[in-house]
Formats: C-alpha cells, structure tokens, sequence
C-alpha cells in the first residue's frame, strides 16, 4: 500500500520535513505543495495525489466499480484520486464518501486554506494518524512513524494503551478508536471524517454505520440467493482490480467463501496459501482438504514448527506494526504475506468480517439468547440453549443451560434491549498484574455503544469498530505496507454489511449452528464437509508452547530486568506466578486455561519498549 504524509506547519521547512516524514516508508515519493501546507505518498501500492482547483488529495488506497457514479451528470473520470477530488469538489466530503465504495485513507486540503479534512472507509481498511504541532499547525501520517520523526511529538506512549494492552484482553485495545498507543497522536476512527482547524481544533464527524432498517421478511432460501449474488459481486469487483492475487485458505467458512466465489467467478482454481503448524492444537490440514480437492489450483504451505526465534519475529512484527500486535495470531500471517509478496503475488484475500456479519464467534450466542428472551421466545431460547451445549460443549470452556443464563445476565442488560455489557471476567482476569501506578485502570469500564434494539446486532457493532476486527485490519494492513501486498476482505463491502444488517438473527443461528444464511447462501459454491461443519477451531498459533521450557525462561530473565523495571507497568510477583502457572499447565496436560493470552501481550510489551528506546520509528518501514 501507500503510505500518507500530509503537513501544514507555519514554523517548519515543508518540503524538507514532508520528505523526512515519507522516508519513513517503503516506495518511491511523491509530493505537492499547496498554499501553507504539503502533501505527499509513499507509493508501495494502490493510490495517487490528484491537483483540483478546489483542492489537494492525498489516497491511500482504491475505490471498487463505478456504479455508484452512473447517476451523477458528468461523472467524474481519471484515476482513483482524480475521482474522489472531483467528487469532493462537487458534492463536499461527506456526500462524496456516500458515493464511493473501497478501502481508502485521505487526506483533502483544500484551495481556501481553512484546514486538513481526514478520512477512512467505514471499517478502516487502511490508516491514518494525525497530531497537533507544538508551533500551530498539524500533521498526518499512514502510521505513527511518520509524525514520529517531526520535533515537537514525543514517543511516550498513552498510559490508557499500556493498561488496555498490556494487562486486559486483545478485544479491549481499540476500546477508543480516536486515540492511539501514543500519548501525542491521535487516530481517525474507521468510518470518521476528522476536520482539522485553523483554529487548532479537531472536529470529528461519523459518515458510515449500519443502519437500523426494518429487518428482512421472506423465505430463507430467496434471501439467501440475495446473500450469495452479493457476495459474489463483491467478490468479482475485487477481482477486477488485483489480477495478480493470492488467497489465504484456512478451515473455515469465510475464507472459503471468498476463494469459491472467485472460482465460480472466473471457472478456474485458485492459488491459496494456508499457515500450517507441527503441533496439532490449531493446524487445519484435515480441515481444508476438501477445498484443495476442489477449487485449489496450486497451494502454499507456510509451516510453523514448535520451536521458533520469537523474539526476531516479534521484533520484525514491532518494527512494521510501530506498536506491540495484538496476538499470536499475525506472526503466523506475517510469515504467510512474506512468502506471498516474495512469489509476486500482488494482494491477499481473505475472509476477515465474515465472522462478525454471520454470527460466527461463540460471543455470539448470548446475545442471540438474549434477543429471544427480549422477544418472550421462551420455547425458542431452551432449545436453542440446549443445542448450544450439545454442540458447543468442551472440557475446559464448558456449556450447559446454566452457562447460558448466567452469559446472558452478565453479557447484556435485560431492562435495556441491546445493550450489551462489558465482560467483566474477561476484563478483571490480570488486573491485578497491575503495579500500583496504573491503579486507576483495575476498574476499567470500556465503551459500550448501544445503536440497535437487537443484542446480536449491538454486539456485531461493538465487534466491528471496536474489539475484533481493529487490530486484525490493522495487521494486515501493516504487513501488506511492508510487503506491497494489499489485504482485500470481500466480506466488508458495505452494500454486504447492510444486508446482513437487515437479516434476522434467527437466519443467523439456529439449532445451535452459526452462519446459517451462509451455509445456505454457499450450497453449490463450497464443498458439503466445509459447508456444514459445525466446529471451529479459529484461526491461531500454538503460542502456549513458544512460553514454556526456554520460552518461559526468557520471559522470566524479562521480568527482572531494567527495562521491566522502567515500563512500571506490572506487578513483578504477579507476572512471575503467571509464567510459572502457564508452564505447569501446558507441560502437565491440565484441563484448565493457560495463560497463553496474557503471556503474548506481555512479552509484546515489553519488546515494544525496547524498539522505543532504540527509536526503532526512525528506520525506513521495513529495515527494523
């Protein structure tokens, strides 16, 4: 991808610190001045400057088809930029965004000096950061490094970031989607237009969201061949724009939709990659068998072994992430987009929001619980409850109907419908890790937006902008930049948010199986063991074992360092009881979490602040 850098500082030289700022990145640079300000991009992938008289845009990113232009007289023409700057011209930022479908980050500076106008595509498929200048003026930037480099913003990072991520649950990182791991730099939401005033103000407004229609009524099967011809056409306009494309392949429904759709599109197979693992907890060769069978022309295997150099790999993932990455789960990825850029391949689908539209996660059956006894579907809700625990039943995470009216009572408010609680559990597992310094957040309460009636659609909200997809998008992203290889995610095309909006969650789970719709939507397309699998295994790495034997003794020798010791972050006898816990119960077999999910953050952590401290910010993306 590209990579943006946009800068209106009355006091600095601004073509010498645009092209500090872009020497931050990978590809070749571009810039342009404008009155007051400058703007330039890192080209590395799909985007462009464009000159208008009303203005200046900087793109990161492309726009999909041209069908939403057709009703407009005279629609605009030129490349992706040069759109988007017409249509900014013409009908103001907001009503331009409405038009456009793609995965984008821009920034508009327009010809009348009045200020920066940011903004990101409505799930964040690329990003974008912005700071305050200490002389007036503003920057921003695709990644925290790019304004890193200016004087004036520090690299301290944001106390709040240091509790979320170090000491809760990975869902609670983007818990505050306008503020960023640093304590000077703030980050444009996915979905947000951000202002930048003149006057040192920003104004932040939300251009997208998932509207609260009237839900769909009608046979399953017609909306289901809606589902599907939607699909597919998200799909196919992808398609149109990265020939040279690749597919990642696991044992799930989402990734094999996207990868059966473009093989009933183009009637041919495809070229998958897939992660792959010697310890059998979340390999997925068994699993993905029937696809290669099937719709697979040639596939790459990138196999992980037990033993692997994880502080190399997490400090390659920090030096392209400039932040600590939120779990075990993307330095498999990381691996797997490497070898892919390294094949020239140039994008990478996949079936990220596939999960969050289709009701896939297990989070998801308390709230469907709750939307049944909201509607007084009593009889509903025991069978469903009692197909949940057949299904779902595992020897640590149990499921019985207990269990779920204990998920419900805890998970959502009866007296308010849809609106969903934090998991106070989940929450309060490690706060007590927490040194006395960071006190105050034992008790954090995160934001808990309530925009829909329904617990299931709250939670699916709260899920996209909030908790699960973030830090995903924002993997994937990094290391798409770092290798020219752009993530595209079918599953996120807004025309499919919105259906899947209106669909009720009854065609979403049902008998104890999610993805309903889908399943029915995908008969024909993928083969009939993928179809209807009910378990899942979920996409992740056999982290548990890379923290114990040397793995522990490593993170042992951390918690007794100096630069433990500068962070303040953590309890030193809390973490150290953690570590010896997770050993014991991965080496005896014990049917009992681990701490695998604590662990990788920590050790995250405190890497990150090593790469602080070394200043990591100011090696090209890449070379770190």
């Amino acid at each position: 991808m590209s990579r943006i850098a946009v800068l209106a500082a009355p006091g600095l030289p601004l073509p010498a610190a645009i092209g500090d700022m872009l020497a931050a990145y990978r590809g070749a640079p571009e810039t342009l001045l404008a009155t007051g300000a400058a703007a330039g991009l890192a080209h590395s992938g799909p985007g462009g400057i464009a000159a208008h008289p009303a203005g200046l845009l900087v793109l990161d990113g492309l726009l999909y088809g041209s069908g939403h232009l057709a009703s407009l007289p005279e629609p605009p023409t030129g490349d992706d930029a040069a759109i988007l700057a017409a249509l900014i011209a013409r009908l103001g930022v907001e009503a331009a965004l409405a038009r456009v479908n793609g995965d984008f980050a821009f920034a508009w500076i327009p010809s009348d000096g009045t200020g920066i106008t940011l903004a990101r595509d409505p799930f964040g498929m690329r990003p974008l950061f912005y700071a305050a200048l200490p002389g007036g003026g503003w920057a921003a930037s695709s990644q925290p490094r790019g304004l890193l480099r200016l004087p004036g913003i520090p690299a301290t990072p944001d106390r709040a970031f240091l509790a979320r991520f170090g000491a809760m649950h990975y869902r609670l990182i983007d818990a505050e989607p306008a503020r960023s791991p640093y304590a000077a730099i703030a980050q444009v939401p996915a979905g947000m237009v951000v202002r930048l005033g003149r006057d040192g103000a920003a104004r932040m407004t939300r251009w997208f969201d998932a509207e609260d229609a009237p839900e769909l009524v009608g046979d399953e099967p017609r909306l289901a061949e809606e589902l599907r011809a939607l699909l597919l056409d998200a799909v196919g306009i992808r398609l149109a724009r990265f020939p040279n494309r690749a597919f990642t392949l696991s044992g799930g429904m989402d990734s094999s939709s996207v990868l059966a759709s473009a093989v009933e599109i183009e009637g041919r197979p495809q070229i998958a990659f897939s992660t792959l693992y010697v310890d059998e907890t979340y390999d997925e060769r068994r699993e993905i068998a029937d696809m290669l069978a099937r719709h697979v022309g040639e596939w790459r295997q990138v196999v992980l072994p037990n033993a692997i150099d994880l502080t190399a790999d997490v400090d390659r993932m920090i030096g392209l992430h400039d932040e600590p990455v939120a779990t075990a789960t993307w330095l498999s990825h990381l691996r797997l987009a490497r070898q892919a850029a390294g094949e020239g391949f140039a994008a990478l689908f996949g079936g990220l929001g596939g999960d969050e539209l289709n009701a896939g996660e297990y989070e998801y059956f308390p709230m469907h619980f709750a939307d049944l006894r909201a509607a007084g579907e009593e009889a509903a809700l025991e069978r469903e409850i009692s197909a949940w625990a057949h299904h779902h039943d595992h020897p640590i995470f149990r499921k019985s109907p207990a269990i779920a009216r204990e998920l419900m009572n805890r998970l959502t408010d009866p007296a308010r419908p849809g609106h969903c609680l934090a998991d106070r559990a989940r929450l309060d597992r490690y706060k007590h890790v927490l040194s006395p310094d960071f006190a105050e957040f034992r008790d954090y309460a995160p934001p808990m937006e309530a925009p829909y009636r329904s617990y299931l659609k709250t939670r699916t909200w709260q899920d996209l902008t909030r908790e699960t997809l973030p830090c995903c998008i924002r993997a994937e992203d990094r290391h798409g930049a770092a290798f020219g290889l752009p993530p595209v995610l079918p599953f996120l095309d807004p025309r499919l948010v919105r259906f899947m909006y209106r669909v009720p969650g009854t065609m979403k789970i049902r008998d104890g199986v999610t993805k309903r719709l889908l399943r029915e939507a995908t008969r024909g397309l993928l083969p009939e063991a993928t179809r209807t699998r009910v378990k899942k295994t979920g996409w992740n790495a056999p982290a548990h074992l890379w923290f114990t034997g040397p793995g522990a003794a490593m993170l042992r020798d951390l918690t007794h360092s100096a630069l433990f010791d500068d962070l303040g972050l953590y309890d030193r006898g809390g973490v150290l009881a953690i570590i010896d816990a997770h050993e014991r119960i991965v080496t005896s077999g014990a049917a009992e979490e681990n701490h695998m999910m604590f662990l990788w953050p920590y050790f995250n952590m405190m890497r990150w602040q090593a790469w602080l401290k070394a200043e990591g910010w100011r090696e090209p993306l890449g070379t770190s």
